[in-house]
């Protein structure tokens, strides 16, 4: 099947052309922590942020993908890895397109965010560690999931059962205890705002 398929790719607008019109760099910036930890909220505030300031910005959400593109896939540690690996891909095409896409997963493993780095090109992924602890994220427990899986039914919970890698050298690493989504969405603007900018 591979040999009857022929990418259009140099056919198509370049990325080049597609980020002089934006007026800005396109890229990823990838957001992993616990659940709970604010990935979601903070990259809804960049989100808007991005968007006031007219740049083309694209949201990928762990929830949001899980009910349409991923909607097959389960929670094993394969699972999960295939899932990154879908979103990746999109996300490269985004920013093909000569989009800003803000990705918000949990991608538990080191191995599984090295694999979305590959995908994507490690010139245009930004790692964002959401760096919020265990406890508050369990205090918080906004969707009650830690409940359940303290109480064990939910199996292979990130952070209870399963394994949560934090990066090692991320290029944020993004301290949110004592922060508010407003500042934390703030600082993470910041970071980028050299690298993305025309």
């Amino acid at each position: 099947m591979a040999e009857n398929i022929h990418p259009i790719f140099e056919r198509t607008v370049q990325r080049t052309e597609r980020e002089n019109v934006n007026g800005h760099h396109a890229g990823v910036v990838w957001l992993t922590g616990l659940s709970g930890s604010g990935k979601s909220t903070i990259a809804a505030a960049v989100e808007r942020e991005l968007f006031s300031a007219g740049h083309f910005v694209v949201l990928l959400d762990g929830d949001n993908v899980r009910t349409g593109l991923c909607g097959d896939l389960g929670f094993s540690l394969e699972d999960r890895k295939e899932n990154i690996r879908r979103i990746a891909e999109t996300a490269k095409l985004f920013v093909a397109a000569g989009a800003q896409v803000l990705c918000s997963f949990v991608s538990p493993t080191r191995e599984i965010r090295s694999m979305a780095q590959d995908i994507v090109g490690a010139d245009d992924f930004y790692e964002v560690f959401v760096n919020t602890p265990l406890e508050v994220c369990e205090a918080r427990d906004v969707k009650g999931l830690y409940a359940k899986a303290r109480a064990g039914e939910i199996k292979g919970f990130t952070g209870i059962d399963s394994p949560y890698e934090a990066p090692t050298a991320p290029f944020l690493d993004l301290k949110t205890e004592n922060q508010t989504v407003e500042a934390s969405a703030a600082e993470v603007v910041a970071a980028i705002k050299g690298n993305l900018s025309l």
